[in-house]
């Protein structure tokens, strides 16, 4: 069964209504994203970036799978499917996905300000995070994800998986944040590439790439047809 690499943006969640700083305004939730993801805003003020990602929690368990979740778990049934996400919502696994990869942490984990990104050494969390609540370990619970400014511990494993796929397909980025944008440019020659987004982004390198200018739910459907017939 050929494996199929799925790389996946806000755009993709945008549809189930999880907001996104990419906004036009240039706001989270009317947040910067300075004062909310950045080890300097956890530092100056924990409480209140707990309080900001308590309220992402409760938004994102509110949100249900769409369409285009639910397209990319079918397609497990013509290929093997790892899908590389941006995002830190779990509608691909509620969808059916079975191999995924977040790329920027999770929200429904947290772990140890004393603890470094491993997945392995996150807990769990599907509450509020208490204001200044402490860890076994003596350190602040923080949300298990990557802000601004630190490193994408998973970058290296997904550009592992994206330099062996058979296909590969980009739904609902701008291709804008790095590293995860780069991950394009990992695709082995020849292999087939299509790209699902309202707005497609500047790619100089135009070879080999299909495009569908569509939200996810309207043209994810018809990226997953194209595919089937590359079988």
């Amino acid at each position: 069964m050929k494996h199929l690499v799925v790389l996946t943006g806000a755009g993709i969640s945008a549809e189930s209504g999880i907001k996104t700083f990419r906004d036009s305004d240039g706001l989270w939730e009317n947040y910067r994203v300075e004062d909310v993801a950045t080890p300097g805003a956890f530092a100056k003020d924990p409480a209140m970036v707990n309080r900001f990602y308590n309220e992402r929690r409760r938004q994102v368990a509110a949100a249900q799978p769409n369409a285009a979740h639910k397209a990319l778990a079918e397609l497990e049934g013509d290929f093997r499917v790892t899908i590389i996400t941006q995002n830190i919502d779990d509608l691909h696994e509620r969808a059916g996905s079975s191999q995924v990869l977040h790329l920027h942490g999770e929200i429904f984990k947290k772990r140890s300000t004393r603890q470094p990104h491993a997945d392995h050494l996150a807990v769990p969390e599907t509450g509020d995070i208490p204001e200044n609540d402490k860890a076994p370990d003596g350190g602040l619970w923080r949300p298990h994800i990557v802000w601004f400014e630190e490193d994408v511990p998973a970058i290296a494993l997904a550009t592992d998986i994206v330099s062996r796929a058979d296909a590969f397909m980009v739904v609902g980025t701008s291709l804008q944040v790095y590293p995860a944008a780069g991950l394009v440019h990992y695709v082995r020659a020849g292999v087939p590439k299509l790209l699902v987004d309202q707005n497609i982004p500047l790619i100089y390198d135009r070879g080999n790439w299909q495009f569908f200018a569509r939200p996810a739910t309207e043209g994810l459907p018809l990226a997953a047809e194209k595919l089937r017939e590359m079988r």
